[in-house]
């Protein structure tokens, strides 16, 4: 067994792996950014090594300083958590070659199954079910010819990278060209990697993901079904385990093809075989390659560790748990993420985390990248910590949740908090009338109270500082462990200094908008829509700014004329920048 392990993350999932490795007796190093040099993931860990100044690129995705910095401290293997390397066949490779376990899969493995369009050949290859898609597309003319023999809606897919990124759904032929460019602009800017690919997209579809693991005696085992079918724009908000309504025979045999998907590739250590559902049959969707982040719902229904199971595998030890594969009870977990809900648009709200006291009870369960007086940065995702509930039924682990959520004290920072409470009290929910679409095309969020905020100038910069209500915000935005973006602020500088620190003001009132159109948060301008004296209507797509490796469509928030403005394609700007403004028009 190792002694000392790296652990090349920050946030909640960096705070996991420490907490595991001190329950195995092994010392565990972290490593952060300097931005990061305060952060929870740096006090739980044994040791804390500073990767240096700048955005994500420089530090946490720098490979050769975290190999350095693994060789210095004296660890025998590096744990990649989930998002930033923890899929980069290039780290797991440089990390072998430097001497070190890498706690995953091997490179082939990973480049194998992480490319989406080779996953699929593999699929083909054990007799996996499919649903009708292509190998890696040129063109827009592609989109088209495939919409025109299956039928749309038809999704684009970046080959690369998961989270939504470099993903576009096209429901007609007059939408091809925008969303391809789109999907491999933004593939591009993720990944480093432009290859999309398309699949027929099922509107009545559950997304239901298998927990397969390998060891390097030859054991390949599933450890029960989750289901993630709750998402807005591709990410998932709501967990459970084990994926409810669904038969035996159609669970054992999703089990056994991601069984026969890990096998073909000799993978090791924990993955993630995902599908769509619909009535009695499965579609192979993608692997993950990597732990999840709705791992806790398994552990709690099978009473395991599975980051413990992740390092004991990577050591060369067999499973332990062999003897833990038939679900007991019901786990359910909502993300709380720092995110603004207002109008509906689910927007990241970096801060100043003033109180988080989490609730206590039977079955309950919080894992917090965050304690109180942290500040949730505005550089990288906004994840602050995810809510477990288990129970010995699904509506007991519901009635759990809710009590937990009902009772989750974050101050200082909007989160997703009413958005979870919506959703699993929704009839539709708790009955399984649900699908992915379900959440966009059902659940209306619109109706939140607008959290009030500040912006904050800290150096030149401004920071969307929001103030917290009563009612609370809700939300499901970014990907984790994303690269800050371009016009990242310069992650030396405290983003919240304490003298400008903002005590947040309880406060309820009806906002009328003016027509302003400003900039949701720091980032880059990629696409105008609008030319100055243009006739809008409310909710049209003015601008689109990447944020976080995601692209962000900023809608005309009245309907009107468009104003003079001098942003153009390329500008990169801070949060609550002005664009333009719709001026209302009055009739005679």
């Amino acid at each position: 067994m190792f002694t000392k392990i790296l652990i090349a993350n920050r946030g909640e999932i960096a705070v996991r792996v420490a907490r595991s490795c001190r329950k195995l007796g092994i010392e565990s190093v972290a490593v952060h950014s300097a931005a990061d040099a305060g952060s929870m993931h740096t006090r739980v860990a044994d040791n804390a090594i500073d990767l240096g100044d700048g955005p994500a690129s420089s530090n946490y995705l720098n490979i050769p300083k975290i190999i350095a910095a693994a060789i210095e401290s004296g660890a025998q293997a590096i744990h990649p958590g989930y998002g930033f390397l923890s899929e980069n066949p290039e780290f797991a490779d440089a990390v072998a070659e430097a001497g070190l376990v890498f706690i995953g899969p091997s490179a082939h493995a990973m480049t194998t199954m992480g490319g989406k369009v080779a996953a699929r050949d593999v699929a083909v290859r054990v007799e996996v079910p499919l649903a009708p898609g292509t190998g890696a597309i040129a063109s827009s003319a592609a989109v088209e010819a495939f919409g025109a023999e299956h039928g749309y809606p038809v999704l684009v897919k970046a080959s690369a990278g998961g989270g939504g990124r470099g993903m576009r759904r096209i429901d007609s032929e007059p939408q091809a060209k925008d969303a391809f460019d789109a999907a491999v602009r933004e593939a591009t800017a993720a990944f480093g990697n432009g290859e999309v690919y398309l699949e027929r997209y099922l509107t009545r579809a559950r997304h239901v993901e298998v927990q397969v693991f390998a060891d390097t005696h030859g054991n390949v085992v599933y450890v029960g079904d989750r289901d993630c079918s709750v998402q807005r724009r591709h990410q998932k908000l709501v967990e459970e385990s084990p994926a409810p309504g669904l038969s035996d025979e159609l669970r054992r045999s999703m089990g056994d093809a991601a069984v026969r998907l890990a096998r073909e590739v000799d993978y090791v250590g924990a993955g993630t075989v995902e599908f769509l559902v619909e009535d009695e049959k499965f579609f192979f969707l993608e692997m993950n390659t990597r732990i999840q982040v709705e791992h806790p719902v398994t552990e709690m229904v099978h009473g395991v560790d599975l980051i413990a199971e992740q390092i004991r595998v990577a050591a060369g030890e067999k499973l332990s748990i062999l003897g833990n594969l038939a679900p007991k009870g019901a786990a359910i977990e909502a993300r709380i993420n720092a995110e603004d809900v207002a109008e509906g648009l689910f927007l990241p709200a970096p801060g100043p985390v003033d109180l988080i006291t989490a609730p206590e009870g039977e079955g309950l369960r919080f894992d917090a990248g965050y304690e109180s007086g942290d500040t949730v940065l505005p550089l990288y995702d906004s994840l602050i910590g995810k809510l477990i509930a288990y129970g010995p039924d699904r509506e007991t682990a519901i009635k759990r949740l809710l009590d937990g959520l009902d009772r989750l004290q974050i101050e200082g920072v909007p989160t997703t908090v009413p958005a979870a409470q919506t959703i699993v009290s929704h009839p539709d929910f708790r009955e399984l009338r649900f699908s992915t679409l379900w959440l966009e095309e059902t659940v209306d969020f619109s109706e939140a109270e607008p959290t009030d905020r500040a912006n904050v100038e800290v150096g030149g910069r401004f920071y969307i500082i929001p103030t917290f209500s009563d009612y609370g915000t809700a939300g499901g935005y970014g990907g984790y462990g994303a690269a800050a973006p371009a016009a990242a602020a310069d992650p030396a500088s405290d983003p919240v200094a304490a003298t400008g620190r903002i005590r947040q003001a309880r406060a309820k009132r009806e906002t009328v908008s003016d027509g302003s159109v400003k900039a949701p948060m720091q980032g880059t301008i990629i696409k105008v829509n609008v030319e100055a004296g243009q006739q809008v209507t409310k909710g049209d797509v003015m601008f689109v700014l990447e944020a976080m490796k995601m692209e962000n469509p900023i809608p005309a928030p009245v309907s009107g004329v468009v104003g003079d403005f001098t942003v153009v394609t390329g500008d990169s700007m801070a949060a609550g920048t002005l664009l333009t403004k719709v001026t209302v028009e009055v009739a005679a």
